[in-house]
């Protein structure tokens, strides 16, 4: 029943904009299109493809199968937004996993808003939506944050208004980002909460925080028992009149291009100066598909 209201609901005239090339609308000037944008349409999911700029990049299978099944005993009760790219061609903006569990169903149509965007827009929409109504993890959270502010050029006060956020919390997500890459895909896995990383920040020698790190998974710390324990964590100290070891280091201002290797790879990425001018480069991947799309993107595909 849900369906047919739906289609009964497009009208003779937005089928028509759509189902014919000569009255095709693609932009927001166009003719009809006051009709077609904000509307919910019935769209062939074989028209629609992936949002490029998702940043969720794994779905867990057992929740898409419970969606799924809740689909087919009620129907996709809240549309996907697509974005109009061509004639009869869709691009997800928001909406992914409603659309992976349709298909995993085997269902053939999905409701849908239609909005007509650049790529731009089209990132700013999908990132406030995930941020604001998706189940990200506190990483993807500020992968999307760092997104916005590097990509859309928003300032945390702009960004702060658009996604409806204490300033205070974007900066908070943002510095996840400054720990170590093991800590974050941790984070991202659910070994450790928020509150941990937060805690984490507070100690700058990467040994120690990898320590403290396999520590509170080990014995199972809560995140004040963490606080405690980074408290009484101190900076390692040379023994007097020892020589001291020279310490590796980056080159200058080499953060700004591992945060562009990061958002290019959309995982954390570490690398490792050695004290004799080499070192290691470290990228973490959690699946054999996100193997295989890290993979893509070494190649150049």
């Amino acid at each position: 029943m849900a369906k047919a209201t739906r289609k009964k609901a497009m009208g003779r005239g937005l089928a028509a904009l759509l189902s014919d090339p000569a009255t095709d609308v693609t932009s927001a000037q166009d003719t009809g299109a006051e009709k077609l944008v904000g509307s919910i349409v019935d769209l062939d999911l074989s028209l629609i493809e992936a949002n490029p700029f998702q940043p969720r990049k794994t779905f867990n299978e057992e929740a898409l199968r419970e969606l799924g099944s809740s689909i087919r005993e009620l129907g996709v009760i809240q549309p996907i937004t697509v974005r109009k790219v061509g004639f009869n061609k869709f691009q997800l903006v928001s909406g992914e996993r409603r659309f992976r569990a349709s298909k995993l169903v085997g269902l053939t149509t999905i409701p849908a808003y239609i909005r007509l965007a650049d790529d731009q827009q089209s990132l700013t929409m999908a990132l406030v939506e995930n941020i604001q109504r998706q189940d990200l993890d506190p990483i993807e959270v500020a992968l999307s944050y760092k997104r916005l502010i590097e990509e859309i050029d928003l300032t945390q006060e702009q960004m702060s208004e658009r996604v409806g956020k204490n300033r205070s919390t974007i900066t908070n997500y943002l510095r996840l980002l400054k720990l170590d890459p093991i800590v974050q895909m941790g984070m991202r896995d659910g070994f450790i909460s928020m509150g941990h990383g937060r805690a984490l920040i507070n100690v700058t020698d990467s040994e120690d925080q990898l320590r403290i790190y396999e520590s509170i998974i080990a014995d199972g710390l809560s995140v004040r028992q963490t606080e405690q324990l980074v408290r009484e964590t101190k900076p390692n100290t040379k023994a007097s009149g020892l020589p001291t070891r020279k310490t590796a280091s980056l080159p200058q201002d080499f953060d700004k291009e591992l945060d562009k290797w990061q958002f290019r790879f959309n995982t954390p990425i570490k690398v490792k100066p050695a004290s004799n001018g080499g070192g290691s480069i470290q990228i973490k991947y959690t699946s054999p598909a996100e193997l295989e799309r890290i993979a893509a993107l070494l190649r150049g595909e």
